[in-house]
C-alpha cells in the first residue's frame, strides 16, 4: 500500500473563543502508529477532528502529502484517510457485513456501482478484523470488543492509507483492549499509517512506535516512546510522580509506584 505523510503547520484550532490546539507543526511517521496522550481537555479529540477535516483551522493548514486538506474533494479526501470517532452509531438492526459494505461509499459513483472487486474487498476486510464469522450477526448483539471491531473493519474496507482512531478501546476491558491494539498492529504491518487517540500511556508505550504528549494544547514531546517518556514527563503531563520500568516480555515501559506528584508513596 502506497504510505502518505500527514503533517501540520501552524495549526491552530478553536471551541468558539478558547484555542485548544495552539500553533501545532508535526509531522506524523508514515507506515507506523502513532499514539497522541495527554490529560483530559487537553485538545487530543480536537487534534484528530482537525487532521480529518471535521474541525476546519483558526488558522495554519493540515497537509496531506503537502497539499492542504481544506482544498482537496471530499470524496478524494475520503479515499486516502478515514476516521473512526469515539461514539460511532448505526441504525438499529445493522449487520456487520451491512456496515463493512459502508466502507466502500469513497469508491462508488454514478459510474461506478457496487462491484465484484467491491465485495471481494468487504470479505477481505472482514477477515483482518477476525469479524467475518460475524457477518451476519447485528451490530447491538456484539460484544465491545466485536462492535470495535466490525468497525475498524469498515475503515479497513474503505482502502485509505492513513486511519485515525478516538479512543478506539474506550469502554472496553481488558481482553477487548488487546483485541483492538492487536488489530492496530496488523493493519501497520500492512503498511497503513494509524493514528489513535489514548488515556492509558502504558499501552501506547507498548502498542505506538510514535508518541505525541499534548498539554494545553501545545505539543511538549514527540518521538518513539522509549526515548520520549520519561518520569518528568508523566509528572508534567498528568501531575502524578511514578517509577517506569520495563516489561520483562516486550521491553515497553510500565508505571509502577504511581502517586501524586509532591507526595511520598510506599513502593
Amino acid at each position: 500500500m502506497t504510505q502518505h505523510e500527514l503533517a501540520t503547520r501552524d495549526l491552530t484550532l478553536c471551541h468558539g473563543r478558547a484555542t485548544i490546539i495552539d500553533r501545532l507543526a508535526l509531522t506524523l511517521p508514515a507506515g507506523e502508529v502513532t499514539a497522541i496522550v495527554g490529560p483530559n481537555g487537553c485538545g487530543k479529540s480536537t487534534l484528530l477532528a482537525g487532521l480529518s477535516r471535521l474541525h476546519a483551522p483558526k488558522q495554519g493548514t493540515v497537509l496531506l502529502d503537502g497539499r492542504d486538506i481544506q482544498q482537496l474533494p471530499a470524496r478524494e479526501l475520503a479515499r486516502r484517510l478515514a476516521l473512526l470517532p469515539q461514539e460511532a452509531i448505526a441504525p438499529e438492526g445493522l449487520t456487520v457485513a451491512e456496515l463493512v459494505r459502508f466502507g466502500r461509499q469513497p469508491h462508488q459513483g454514478w459510474l461506478r456501482q457496487w462491484s465484484a472487486e467491491d465485495q471481494q474487498v468487504v470479505r477481505q476486510a472482514l477477515a483482518a478484523a477476525d469479524v467475518s464469522e460475524l457477518a451476519g450477526r447485528p451490530l447491538d448483539t456484539l460484544s465491545g470488543g466485536q462492535r470495535q471491531r466490525a468497525w475498524i473493519a469498515m475503515t479497513i474496507a474503505q482502502q485509505t492509507p492513513l486511519l485515525l482512531l478516538d479512543e478506539p478501546t474506550s469502554a472496553l476491558d481488558l481482553g477487548h483492549q488487546i483485541e483492538v491494539f492487536e488489530l492496530v498492529r496488523r493493519l501497520a504491518a500492512d503498511g497503513r499509517t494509524v493514528v489513535m487517540v489514548l488515556h492509558d500511556l502504558a499501552s501506547a508505550c507498548r502498542y505506538a512506535d510514535h508518541l505525541l504528549a499534548l498539554r494545553s494544547g501545545q505539543l511538549i514531546a514527540a518521538g518513539p516512546p522509549g526515548e520520549v517518556v520519561t518520569t518528568e514527563l508523566v509528572r508534567r503531563l498528568y501531575g502524578i510522580d511514578c517509577t517506569l520500568i520495563p516489561d520483562p516480555a516486550t521491553g515497553s515501559l510500565l508505571l509502577a509506584n504511581v502517586r501524586r506528584a509532591g507526595r511520598c508513596g510506599d513502593a
